[in-house]
């Protein structure tokens, strides 16, 4: 499967990269920089430390879309909206894992899978979507005698908060209550707050030194705590996900999938 990389010159970029040629399926078909970038030109696998790909960066990304079956996306928002739009007028399998998405930018997200398979997620790693099933599955149990929180930290320079998978987790605990995020999610206390109202769902963020990504939530009862947790330790994990997708995508219809799809937990 010949697949794109855009943000190819980022660590996510650069881990994809690797990943990639480490694949005997795939084959690296582009990697894209913006118009802007000191690396345009340079050879793919130099910067992800590999021996030469023949693979340069280029800021043209249709003809490489053009020419490939799929590419994936660890960018920035407005980014992965126009990558969005031409992969559709491709017609090839877009995956996204870039996170901090605005409605409008969700919109055009919603609008470019109706021509093409689109994968998005707030985390492509196997272990945080099982452990988000196991938080929907763990809320529908428990009633709102256990209070929901979620916590997360980040290396010191992501840019979002709280985290994409922050995000889905909490989205995840929101669906087993039978309730909204959007209602019920508390993203910042201070000063007099007062006391916490049942069936709230609340988020803390940690930012600091070279942290790829932890994530906790806490069920906390009368005199009992549940708490599940992920850590990841290398990035490697979301590149191998979103390649797992990529493939999964492939010859589907067009759609806004999630991985949740990808690995059949939509009935867990």
């Amino acid at each position: 499967m010949r697949l794109v990389v855009v943000g190819a010159s980022g660590r996510m970029g650069r881990t994809l990269v690797r990943a990639i040629a480490e694949a005997p399926d795939l084959a690296l078909a582009g990697a894209v920089e913006p118009a802007d970038s000191p690396h345009l030109g340079a050879d793919a696998g130099t910067l992800a430390g590999l021996p030469p790909l023949g693979v340069t960066l280029s800021d043209d990304p249709l003809p490489l879309f053009a020419g490939a079956e799929g590419v994936v996306d660890f960018t920035v928002p407005a980014a992965s909206v126009r990558f969005a739009a031409l992969a559709a007028q491709a017609r090839i399998v877009h995956v996204i894992g870039t996170t901090g998405f605005s409605e409008a930018e969700q919109a055009g997200i919603e609008a470019a899978s109706r021509h093409a398979a689109v994968v998005k997620s707030g985390n492509m790693s196997l272990g945080v979507n099982l452990l988000a099933a196991l938080v929907k599955r763990v809320a529908a149990t428990l009633d709102e005698s256990f209070d929901i929180e979620v916590l997360e930290m980040h290396h010191n320079r992501k840019v979002d908060a709280p985290s994409g998978t922050a995000l889905l987790l909490g989205e995840a605990a929101a669906a087993g209550r039978g309730v909204t995020l959007a209602e019920n999610g508390v993203f910042a206390r201070h000063g007099i707050t007062g006391a916490r109202k049942p069936g709230d769902i609340g988020f803390a963020t940690l930012r600091g030194g070279t942290v790829v990504g932890e994530h906790s939530v806490i069920f906390a009862g009368p005199a009992e705590r549940i708490e599940f947790a992920h850590k990841a330790e290398d990035r490697m994990i979301f590149a191998r996900g979103a390649l797992a997708a990529a493939r999964w995508a492939r010859g589907r219809k067009p759609g806004l999938y999630s991985m949740t799809d990808v690995l059949g937990l939509s009935d867990f």
